[in-house]
């Protein structure tokens, strides 16, 4: 029965309410009536509730972590109650708790628990463990007959097959979420990791989700990625994110920038950390603390005010009351939520921690390497994935009565999509190429582009250091990118110069880009005093932050195509690099690549049905960014050949799916479509007699 019950602290302004989000219900308990029928793969679970509640934890304003709620329902139901628990519920660690029976709560709908959790959460004053209350009321049963109209086609989706589902989809994740690291729909285990650098780790994950079908219920098996925090020492894990060995270099009495101190503190913010804690009595214990932000000071030069009167620094109150002196008291500390200061060196991060931020932009491409897989390995780590979901040894799932038939993934009938014939420009040795296995290689004979821009004013801005990206880099660069637009048919003036600069990435991005202009406009050859179209940027290692200046630069400010270039990849680069960096160029300058070949997509390129093919997504913000906006982008044709496309993104309310001016957008893309078809290629008429419209999938399977 989903129990809308919520965890309430019984300490600092924890506090627990009911609330009734739809049809004036409490929060409470669901029962699961019990004589559900078997299908082929699940048994089913219908719901009928006449009323639907929800209770909400109030902690400081804030809800409890889903983890230490999961921790407060175990502890009531095998400690605190359990001979109310048998069979146990099944709780989704925010307001839903379902069991297989009824309980009792002699004879009333509702009953409140006191629960405590006094392994390793004792407080730090000597008080005894924190006691939360726990209130649990039974808001509906559930009906299996519901369900199995559903899946029979006798009865449409609603609210009560909506929550049938729901119950399933806690039931099948109850068991892995109180053994493993989770998310809402994933969870991770460390049998397969990855080691990524600045202190991050990637854990190999399962997503499940129960869905209907016809005449059965399936469960959806995929693996997902979650990247975690490393755990050990805090110390080592931060100095990991910075790149330095010496742990001297975190002291701002040795000159580490407050610059630095905010990006780190940006990323180990929210982390559990575990404190040596020596208690009056001589125990010694591991008290979990969650970091709140960095100190500005060193722990030798943090001094408080005793309760005895007097003061004393950080790194004398932990030498003479915990025993432990600092070997590095010069470096700041982290402040935990409590308020107290702790030195870096004296904290443990415990293993399993999802960081729930944006993953850092110089570590994606690790991310995407170790989350993609080929089909076959695919294929076999959600096999693997089934021997840790083990849904015959989860006693939930027994007691529930749902069987799964893990034999084997479902067969389906499936064929491979022919792909279209690809046309290039006029020139090219091979006119046509057909792609193998989603790519080909613009390289392999002679081929131009369908339609080549023209590049008439450029210039070269380079961020990497002189003495490593020096001259004869930059020339070679040049040489290399002129020769592949000379090869692919881009125009641009001959023996033509393009000012090079070198800057620094510390100073203004944009006042160095503007000054860069002005060079190209000023050069004695431009006659036209014409300022470039094209910009062309070397970044180092590192170099995000001056990619999204240039970005902003060239796309809001000015409205002029930039291309950037990692110094990395131009030293000796071949020219497959450049054809390639080509293709982004001609592009941006409002060029063609590519058409496909009209007879090979015909539904598309039919001229008395002009085609118009439309894309959309939304976007959300990253896990924990809290009050930033959903953004969403929609793009589409504006010619005949389905081959040149412009974009528009909106920004909307946070975390919606549903996209708010999707018909402002579409007829933004529409009146494109037809401005371009009637002026650029004279057609008429102009309007499109179809519109193919791609929703992006909101089916969440996320990179944590």
């Amino acid at each position: 029965m989903p129990h809308r019950g919520a965890p309430r602290g019984v300490g600092p302004s924890v506090r627990g309410r009911g609330a009734s989000p739809t049809r004036g219900g409490r929060g409470g308990v669901t029962q699961v009536a019990h004589n559900a029928t078997p299908s082929s793969h699940i048994t089913t679970v219908g719901v009928k509730r006449p009323g639907y509640g929800t209770g909400v934890i109030f902690p400081s304003e804030k809800v409890l972590p889903a983890r230490l709620n999961m921790d407060l329902v175990k502890a009531l139901q095998h400690d605190v109650a359990p001979q109310i628990f048998t069979p146990r519920g099944v709780y989704d660690g925010r307001k839903n708790l379902f069991s297989a029976r009824e309980l009792s709560f002699d004879g009333a709908d509702s009953k409140e628990f006191d629960v405590s959790l006094s392994s390793g959460r004792s407080d730090t004053g000597g008080r005894g463990p924190k006691v939360y209350k726990i209130k649990l009321t039974k808001v509906a049963e559930i009906n299996p007959e519901v369900l199995k109209r559903f899946i029979a086609g006798d009865q449409s989706h609603d609210n009560t097959v909506l929550t049938a589902i729901t119950a399933l989809n806690v039931v099948i994740r109850m068991e892995p979420t109180m053994s493993y690291p989770f998310n809402v729909r994933s969870f991770f285990t460390d049998r397969e990791t990855k080691d990524i650098g600045l202190g991050l780790q990637l854990w190999r994950g399962y997503f499940q989700s129960v869905r209907p079908a016809s005449g059965r219920m399936l469960i959806n098996v995929d693996i997902s990625t979650g990247t975690m925090y490393k755990a050990g020492s805090l110390l080592q894990l931060c100095l990991e994110f910075l790149q330095k060995t010496e742990p001297n270099a975190l002291a701002t009495t040795r000159g580490f920038p407050d610059r630095e101190r905010l990006r780190l503190q940006r990323h180990i913010s929210g982390i559990r950390i575990l404190t040596r804690t020596v208690g009056i009595d001589g125990t010694v214990q591991q008290t979990p603390r969650v970091i709140k932000k960095l100190s500005t000071s060193g722990a030798n030069a943090l001094n408080f005010t005793m309760r005895e009167g007097g003061s004393m620094s950080v790194a004398d109150y932990f030498q003479k009351t915990q025993n432990q002196k600092l070997r590095f008291p010069e470096i700041i500390c982290v402040e935990v939520g409590s308020g107290a200061l702790i030195p870096l060196e004296l904290c443990v991060v415990p293993p399993g921690q999802i960081m729930r931020k944006q993953v850092p932009p110089e570590k994606t491409k690790d991310v995407l390497d170790f989350a993609t897989k080929r089909p076959a390995d695919r294929l076999q780590s959600i096999r693997d994935g089934l021997a840790v979901l083990a849904y015959g040894q989860s006693e939930y799932v027994r007691q529930f009565g749902m069987h799964v038939d893990t034999n084997g993934p479902l067969r389906v009938q499936a064929r491979v999509l022919k792909p279209p014939t690809l046309k290039y420009g006029q020139g090219s040795r091979q006119q046509t190429i057909v792609p193998a296995n989603g790519s080909w290689n613009m390289q392999v004979v002679d081929k131009r582009f369908f339609k080549p821009a023209e590049v008439m004013e450029w210039c070269v801005v380079i961020y990497e250091q002189q003495r490593r990206f020096g001259d004869q880099q930059a020339r070679d660069m040049v040489i290399g990118l002129t020769s592949s637009f000379r090869d692919v048919g881009i125009r641009f003036p001959a023996n033509y110069t393009p000012v090079i600069m070198w800057q620094n990435g510390q100073g203004r991005i944009e006042d160095q880009l503007r000054g860069a202009g002005l060079a190209v406009r000023d050069r004695p050859g431009n006659v036209t005093k014409s300022p470039p179209n094209l910009i062309v940027v070397v970044l180092p290692e590192g170099g995000n932050d001056i990619y999204t200046a240039v970005k902003h630069f060239g796309d809001v400010t000015m409205g002029v195509a930039t291309q950037c270039l990692k110094s990395s990849k131009c030293f000796r680069a071949k020219s497959q690099y450049y054809a390639n960096v080509s293709l982004k160029i001609n592009v941006k300058l409002g060029g063609i690549n590519t058409i496909p070949e009209p007879s090979s997509v015909s539904v598309l390129t039919d001229p008395y049905n002009p085609t118009i093919v439309m894309g959309a997504d939304v976007i959300h913000p990253a896990p924990g960014s809290d009050g930033r906006p959903s953004f969403t982008a929609l793009v589409a044709n504006v010619d005949s050949d389905t081959a040149k496309y412009i974009a528009c993104s909106r920004v909307q309310t946070s975390r919606q799916e549903m996209i708010e001016d999707l018909e402002e957008m579409s007829k933004y893309a529409l009146q494109k479509y037809v401005s371009y078809r009637a002026h650029v290629e004279k057609r008429s008429p102009p309007a499109p007699k179809r519109i193919i419209f791609y929703r992006g999938a909101n089916i969440p399977l996320p990179i944590w």
